[in-house]
C-alpha cells in the first residue's frame, strides 16, 4: 500500500514517524522539525494553512497529512475511564505555599492555563518567579524537573529575586538562572511571535513551565478604543490557543498573569475586574484573584476551576519568596 493511501488507517505512534504521513517525505519532514513540528502531537494539533506555508505544500497535502496524524494519535471520543487515565500523566507544580497548593487540588496544573490576576503589587509577578524557581525542584518534592520559558511584556523580570528564592530551596543559583530562558516582548505582535516560537526551544531545553507576564499589558496600549476591540480579541484569542496548544503537546504548566480595571459604576461589592473579556476567562482553566492585605500577606482566591471549589486562602510573601502565613 502507498503512503498516501494510509490516512483512512489508524496507526500507532511507535510505528510511524513524520515521514510516514501522507505527503510527507524526507526533505519536507526536515523544513517541519526546523520550524518546531518534531512530532505526531506537533502536526496533529496544527492548522493545514501553517504547516502547508512552513513546508512548502498544498494545503491539500497538509490536511491529508494531518489526518494521518490524528488517525495515529486516535484523537477523536474516549470513554471516561480513558480520559481519567490520561489524568494520570497531568503534572502538579508547587506553589511554594501549601494552603494555595490544596486551593489548587495539588498545585498548579499542566496542559492547562493558569491566569492570576490583581492590581499592581498583589504578587502575581511575585508567584510568577516562584513558580519558575519550584519548576526546576525534583518531582517528589513538587517541581517538574525542567526549565523556564518566561515571556516578559512589562519588564518585571528581576533575577535577583531568583536568586534569593533559589537560596532560600538551596539550589545553585547559576544553574537555575540557566533554565530560565526570558524573552522580553516590546509589543503584542512581538509577544506572539515570542510564543509562537516557543516550540522550537521547548524540547531542545525541556521547558516544562511556560509563563507571560503580563499576558494583556500590549494588548491593551497596541488596540485603543471601541473601534479596535474586535481586532484585539481575535489577535487575544489566537494568542491564547497557541499557549493552550503548547500545554497540551508538550505537557507544560502554563502560568500567566492579567491587569485589571475599576467599574466605576459599581456600587457595592469589589468593583475590580480582569481585563480581556470573555475571551481570556473562557480560555484560562483556572483563574486566581489575588489582592493586598496586612503588611506581606496577600489573600488569593479561587475564582474558576472546572473541577475544584471556590475558595480562598491568606499567604505571605517573604524575602525566602511564597510561603504559608
Amino acid at each position: 500500500m502507498k503512503r498516501e493511501e494510509k490516512e483512512g488507517f489508524e496507526m500507532s505512534e511507535k510505528e510511524i514517524d513524520i515521514e510516514d504521513l501522507p505527503g510527507i517525505g524526507p526533505k519536507t519532514a526536515d523544513k517541519l522539525r526546523e520550524a518546531g513540528f518534531c512530532d505526531l502531537m506537533s502536526i496533529a494539533t496544527g492548522s493545514a494553512t501553517e504547516i502547508a506555508a512552513v513546508a512548502e505544500i498544498g494545503e491539500g497535502t497538509a490536511a491529508k497529512a494531518i489526518s494521518a496524524a490524528r488517525n495515529a494519535l486516535k484523537m477523536g471520543f474516549e470513554t471516561g475511564l480513558e480520559a481519567l487515565e490520561n489524568r494520570k500523566k497531568i503534572l502538579k507544580l508547587t506553589t511554594g505555599s501549601s494552603e494555595l497548593d490544596k486551593l489548587l487540588g495539588g498545585g498548579v496544573e499542566s496542559c492547562a492555563i493558569t491566569e492570576c490576576y490583581g492590581a499592581f503589587g498583589s504578587a502575581k509577578t511575585q508567584l510568577a518567579h516562584q513558580l519558575s524557581v519550584n519548576a526546576q525542584l525534583p518531582i517528589d518534592k513538587g517541581g517538574l524537573e525542567g526549565g523556564v520559558l518566561y515571556i516578559d511584556t512589562e519588564h518585571t523580570f528581576r533575577p535577583e529575586r531568583i536568586i534569593e528564592m533559589a537560596t532560600a530551596k538551596k539550589l545553585d543559583c547559576d544553574e537555575v538562572l540557566k533554565n530560565i530562558n526570558v524573552g522580553r516582548a516590546y509589543n503584542s505582535d512581538h509577544q506572539i511571535l515570542l510564543a509562537d516560537k516557543a516550540k522550537d526551544i521547548i524540547k531542545e531545553r525541556n521547558i516544562k513551565l511556560i509563563i507571560v507576564d503580563s499576558l494583556t499589558a500590549h494588548f491593551r496600549s497596541d488596540y485603543i478604543g471601541r473601534g479596535s476591540l474586535a481586532d484585539r480579541q481575535q489577535k487575544l484569542n489566537q494568542h491564547l490557543h497557541v499557549l493552550q496548544k503548547l500545554a497540551d503537546s508538550y505537557n507544560c504548566v502554563v502560568y500567566v498573569t492579567n491587569q485589571v480595571m475599576s467599574k466605576p459604576d459599581m456600587l457595592f461589592g469589589d468593583p475590580t475586574q480582569a481585563v480581556g473579556g470573555h475571551v481570556l476567562h473562557h480560555a484560562a482553566t483556572f483563574r486566581l484573584y489575588l489582592r493586598k492585605s496586612k503588611a506581606d500577606t496577600r489573600i488569593c482566591k479561587l475564582v474558576d476551576s472546572p473541577n475544584l471549589p471556590d475558595g480562598e486562602i491568606i499567604l505571605r510573601v517573604s524575602t525566602e519568596g511564597i510561603v504559608d502565613k
